[in-house]
């Protein structure tokens, strides 16, 4: 089994690619993980930065938040700056007081669709939960409870939509499979090295400053 230490010195050796900043996608379906594993890799960083995509959707808005992540994160990071962003409140329906994200050497951005093609060009590299839809589904629908069933009905709906349009996994440098030891590293399908070296310099497209 892969250990977070190691793949945090191999995030950590990548070319930067939003500006000075490493940014790491973590994607997969809603309840496969993703949270969790942002922590501990992000913990195995010395406290790198996370980015929960959560803070950026909305009810009205649940794959709508390019716009904002646009702006008030990547290209203040791309200039080297810590961004500011308002996370929304999903029980007062409303943004909350702005929150500062610093533009440290690697930073994670986790939740569903953070490899989606219009975050692609920005990232170092993009980690894929690989847990299956039906799977994941049942975990996060069991973790909020009954209360929360009308929710889970429309929001799956939704993420089949988003992932029918715009694919992740097909681009994912790693996949990450959680095990009872932790995490086992995988060689994802749009990896062009091995996986101790899952990113090669000059790959990603530069992103439009």
């Amino acid at each position: 089994m892969d250990d977070l230490a190691r793949h945090a010195d191999t995030l950590r050796s990548l070319p930067a690619s939003c500006g000075p900043v490493r940014l790491v996608a973590v994607d997969g379906h809603a309840g496969s993980g993703k949270s969790t594993f942002a922590g501990r890799l992000a913990a195995a960083l010395g406290g790198a930065p996370v980015l929960h995509l959560d803070d950026l959707a909305t009810h009205e808005e649940l794959f709508g938040w390019t716009g904002r992540l646009r702006d008030q994160v990547l290209r203040p990071l791309a200039r080297g700056e810590d961004a500011r962003y308002a996370p929304y409140d999903w029980t007062g329906r409303r943004f909350g007081p702005a929150r500062t994200l610093e533009a440290a050497p690697v930073v994670l951005v986790e939740g569903v669709g953070a490899g989606r093609r219009e975050v692609r060009s920005w990232l170092a590299a993009l980690c894929w939960m690989e847990l299956g839809p039906a799977e994941s589904w049942g975990r996060g629908r069991a973790r909020d409870g009954a209360g929360l069933t009308e929710f889970w009905d429309g929001w799956t709906a939704a993420e089949e939509r988003h992932f029918a349009a715009d694919p992740s996994r097909p681009y994912a440098d790693v996949l990450v499979r959680q095990v009872p030891e932790g995490y086992v590293w995988l060689e994802g399908p749009g990896a062009t090295a091995g996986v101790n070296r899952f990113v090669t310099e000059g790959r990603r497209t530069p992103p439009p400053y």
